[in-house]
C-alpha cells in the first residue's frame, strides 16, 4: 500500500454546501486524515496567525476566487505576506467558477498557484489531484 503523503487539506470556499460535499468526498475516498474548511480567506488568515496553530498548515489549499470579506486573490496576497513564518508550502489551487480571462491569465502567471479549476469539479479530477501531488511528494523522498 502506497504511504499517504497528504495529512492536511484546506478548503477556502463561502458555499458551505461545497465545503460540506469536498469534505465527505475525501472522506468518503480516503484521500487524507484531515480537512479543514474555511468560509473565507479571512478566517484561514486569522487561523494561520495564531502562532498556536504555526504547525497546522496544510499541503494543499482548495481556494475560491469569489468570497465575500476576503476573496481568492486577498488571501493569497495576505498568505505570502506571513508566508516566512511556516516551515513549508502549500500547493494552491484556484477551484472557482470565474470565467473572467484575467482571472485565468493571473493563476497561470502566479508562482503560487499550481492549477485553476473550473466548477463544478468531477471526482476523478480531485482524485488525480491529490494522486499527482503524493506521486511528486515520493520523488522527494
Amino acid at each position: 500500500m502506497e504511504p499517504n503523503y497528504i495529512n492536511r487539506v484546506w478548503i477556502v470556499d463561502d458555499d458551505a454546501v461545497y465545503r460540506y460535499a469536498f469534505r465527505k468526498f475525501v472522506e468518503m475516498k480516503g484521500l487524507c486524515p484531515e480537512v479543514v474548511d474555511f468560509g473565507s480567506g479571512i478566517h484561514a488568515i486569522d487561523f494561520l496567525k495564531n502562532p498556536i496553530n504555526a504547525n497546522k498548515l496544510p499541503d494543499l489549499i482548495f481556494l475560491d476566487i469569489d468570497m465575500p470579506t476576503m476573496d481568492g486573490w486577498g488571501f493569497i496576497e495576505a498568505f505570502e505576506s506571513i508566508q516566512a513564518n511556516f516551515k513549508k508550502t502549500p500547493s494552491i489551487y484556484l477551484v472557482t467558477s470565474s470565467i473572467a480571462y484575467t482571472d485565468i491569465v493571473k493563476a497561470q502567471n502566479h508562482p503560487a498557484i499550481i492549477d485553476y479549476i473550473m466548477k463544478p469539479v468531477d471526482s476523478k479530477k480531485f482524485s488525480l489531484l491529490f494522486s499527482e501531488y503524493v506521486v511528486k511528494q515520493s520523488a522527494y523522498l
